[in-house]
């Protein structure tokens, strides 16, 4: 662990205030996360025998969020201390690095389900839609592997925890001079899977589109396919694109010197700011559930049902039944 600032740009120092906005965002995101992604992963394990595919990628998202729900816990504690880390060197490397996959493999996830939703609609009988939940979880394992790879160099950076007046910061993002090779590569993953799942909405989306204007099918199949990819699109854009554009700043204000610094400090802290968005991703990816997956839309208007302000009917192969006759 470094104990001075030599190695960063511009000094390092606690942000007082992001700390004390976010502190109370990320409890609030905590609360709301931990029960949809309880229930869905209640729903996808009770219905083991029923597994598609998509309920494969879907469940590994659920996963996914799960390593972000762990680590909220001691981010909230940090900030509530203004900054100041008290678990130490080695458990900040392995904090940074859980926040980091839970990022990587969300992007991840959300691109399967994405391509997924697209050969059904665009490509129906092509054999990638006539995989087995046993390939797909091959599939599966294959992300999580490139995930924890692209990501594991965090574990061995030593210079994520700094010490400034005897306050311990944990940070993954610094204002470093000379950045490590694995600060670099946490960098470019961190941008270039943005990008990459931007390229494939966009490129699903206007596909589908298209697919419902010139082709005869099943025109209720095409629009929840559209909705399916809009909604990933839109959890995609209010998780991850406020930290982009606030990241690329920073970067771009780092390039141009030291007389910049007052813009890079305030630009650094609207990027602090920008991360309670990331992490709002496990309160928002069960209405990737809803739209994607109908076991747990059904279970969820069975909870609804369930205090009766509200009949909703569910759906059942492509039909829906009332519940009262359920």
């Amino acid at each position: 662990m470094s104990s001075s600032n030599n190695n960063t740009h511009c000094g390092l120092s606690p942000q007082i205030l992001v700390a004390s906005i976010l502190h109370p965002v990320l409890i609030v995101e905590l609360l709301l996360g931990l029960p949809g992604n309880l229930m869905a992963l209640w729903v996808f394990c009770r219905h083991l025998q029923s597994w598609t595919p998509n309920v494969v990628f879907l469940l590994n998202l659920v996963l996914a969020d799960f390593l972000l729900l762990v680590s909220l816990p001691f981010r909230i504690i940090y900030l509530q201390k203004g900054e100041d880390w008290v678990f130490g060197d080695a458990w900040c490397r392995i904090n940074l690095f859980m926040l980091a996959v839970n990022r990587s493999a969300s992007i991840g996830f959300m691109t399967a389900v994405a391509v997924d939703r697209y050969f059904k609609v665009v490509h129906p009988h092509h054999t990638v839609n006539f995989i087995s939940s046993q390939q797909a979880a091959g599939i599966a394992c294959f992300i999580w592997a490139v995930v924890v790879s692209l990501r594991f160099p965090l574990l061995l950076t030593n210079s994520l925890l700094s010490k400034k007046n005897n306050v311990s910061i944990c940070r993954s993002f610094r204002s470093y001079k000379q950045p490590p090779l694995g600060i670099w590569l946490h960098f470019m993953v961190y941008i270039g899977e943005f990008f990459l799942l931007l390229v494939v909405l966009v490129f699903c989306s206007v596909r589908i589109i298209c697919s419902l204007r010139h082709r005869q099918m099943n025109k209720k199949k095409v629009k929840r396919a559209i909705c399916t990819v809009l909604v990933i699109a839109g959890v995609f854009l209010t998780c991850f694109f406020p930290s982009i554009a606030t990241g690329l700043t920073v970067l771009y204000l780092k390039k141009l010197g030291n007389e910049y610094c007052r813009a890079y400090r305030l630009c650094s802290e609207l990027f602090g700011l920008s991360i309670g968005f990331t992490y709002l991703n496990s309160a928002l990816d069960p209405l990737i559930y809803c739209f994607s997956s109908s076991m747990f839309r059904n279970e969820v208007k069975r909870a609804i049902n369930w205090f009766g302000l509200v009949e909703l009917q569910l759906s059942h192969h492509g039909t829906t039944v009332s519940t009262r006759d359920s």
